[in-house]
């Protein structure tokens, strides 16, 4: 089969491998939809996860299942299925404790283009197919769906781990398609006031129709300033980070108050140690908490989100800014997630 790789970093291209096969819990799919992330651009260009070599990308995919395993009771050949980015072993004892994207290891739930062939091929492997598959409900556009598989999951997970409660005032860092999602979760979870950090003008303006009050612009001062001056001093109860890089911790614990906490779901890809400023922290006894996490991946999660966009509580076409169409496009696609236009929030590849 042909699929768009990895060929060492700072390398890309498309290479011919073999067929994965399928074992009595999994099933083989075939992309239909299929969405590049920028963690794909991490991975690649900075070597995030370190070297790999020939290992086919991407992560985010609505597909169909081609083969399903002997033991798979409820997904069969033909049925279109929504593909979580994450795709844990649930069986393992870090399911059993509570953390199934840490099976088999921290991050090991990440699979595809990580440990293994990813989504960027004409067929690809799933694991625990009745545990990681969610049907495609009927009638569902294909590209709103395939935010479902990262964007959503990891931008909603921020908002947990910042725990954001009724009347909560919010900062977002990065208003990205992730970030977005965490504006439309913090909203969804009752807060008050959301400020979005961002500058690119169609991700303000859908901030603003996600939910955001105010917008701070990091182009136009220093943010932690500017918080600072629309809370009267105060801070914020809750940060959720989704951009940035290994500095945005420093700025987060500043604009934050005693007692609260923030969640980073942002793919740190370069550095080796965040930045804590010792006195802000209330020289590590100001109850200021962070917690990171990889999203939670997994059927039941899926069809929980997939209601959201049933119902109408969600709408995630907002995100998709480019549509590509035919399997050979994947690498425009993907390039386009690298060079970053100021049009850009997020292509998807229709196949």
């Amino acid at each position: 089969m042909r699929g768009f790789a990895m060929l060492g970093i700072g390398k890309t291209g498309w290479i011919e491998k073999q067929a994965p096969e399928c074992g009595p819990l999994d099933a083989i799919c075939k992309p239909l939809a299929i969405a590049p992330c920028t963690s794909d651009v991490h991975t690649v260009w900075a070597g995030a996860l370190g070297d790999r070599h020939d290992m086919i990308l991407g992560h985010e995919a609505i597909g169909e299942v081609v083969e399903a395993g002997s033991l798979v009771k409820d997904f069969k050949p033909g049925d279109k299925v929504i593909i979580p980015a994450i795709t844990p072993d649930w069986n393992s004892l870090e399911a059993q404790g509570g953390y199934s994207m840490h099976s088999g290891g921290m991050l090991s739930g990440w699979k595809f283009s990580n440990f293994k062939d990813g989504v960027f091929g004409e067929l690809f492997h799933v694991n625990d197919a009745d545990g990681n598959l969610a049907l495609l409900p009927s009638g569902m556009d294909l590209a709103s769906a395939s935010m479902l598989c990262d964007m959503v999951p990891t931008g909603f997970h921020g908002v947990e781990l910042a725990d954001v409660q009724f009347g909560d005032t919010v900062v977002v860092i990065g208003i990205g398609p992730v970030g977005l999602m965490a504006v439309a979760g913090a909203a969804l979870r009752g807060a008050s006031r959301i400020y979005a950090v961002g500058s690119r003008p169609n991700c303000i303006q859908i901030a603003k129709e996600y939910g955001a009050t105010e917008i701070v612009n990091y182009r136009e001062g220093d943010i932690v300033e500017q918080i600072m001056e629309k809370t009267h001093g105060k801070g914020v109860d809750r940060i959720v980070i989704a951009g940035g890089d290994v500095d945005t911790f420093d700025q987060a614990i500043r604009m934050l108050k005693p007692g609260g906490r923030i969640g980073n779901v942002n793919y740190l890809g370069e550095g080796d140690y965040i930045k804590i400023p010792r006195v802000e922290w209330g020289c590590g006894m100001g109850h200021k908490t962070i917690a990171g996490g990889l999203m939670p991946g997994g059927r039941l999660r899926m069809e929980k989100l997939a209601s959201l966009i049933e119902t109408g509580k969600l709408d995630t076409s907002k995100l998709i800014t480019h549509t590509f169409h035919g399997f050979d496009k994947v690498e425009e696609a993907l390039m386009l997630m690298k060079d970053k236009p100021k049009d850009l929030i997020k292509p998807v590849v229709l196949i």
